[in-house]
């Protein structure tokens, strides 16, 4: 039922921002923020089973440490890099949200690398000389 509260938090918070928008567009926007944190704050109990999860089938299935820990270094860029530009987005900075997309996307390459070489030289060393 955790949705629930989420959404009823989130919608209420929606209402009184259209309300408080057109009075003080400040402090709209950092109520904005402010759901925004406390919903992510409210998921970390969900993101830390996930991540335990992932840990315990990582060592049964054999699968080295620093490729699951790369994973969610990538997937933890990619929720960031989402939330900051949406930020941007809800204060018409949509400049700035494209420039943390990029980034967020660069990041994500440069932290990739070093499994697909890995892939492909598991792919090369399969095939014959």
């Amino acid at each position: 039922m955790d949705i629930i509260q989420i959404a009823g938090l989130g919608l209420t918070a929606t209402m009184l921002i259209v309300v408080i928008k057109g009075k003080s567009p400040q402090i709209a926007f950092l109520l904005t923020v402010l759901v925004g944190v406390f919903i992510f704050i409210f998921l970390l109990d969900k993101i830390q089973l996930v991540i335990s999860l992932l840990e315990r089938l990582s060592v049964q299935a054999g699968v080295e440490m620093i490729f699951l820990q790369t994973i969610l270094k990538i997937i933890g860029i990619a929720y960031i890099a989402e939330f900051a530009a949406q930020v941007a987005k809800d204060t018409g900075e949509g400049s700035i949200a494209s420039k943390i997309e990029l980034a967020g996307k660069i990041l994500i390459l440069v932290l990739a690398l070093p499994i697909v070489q890995r892939v492909v030289e598991t792919v090369l060393n399969l095939l014959p000389n």
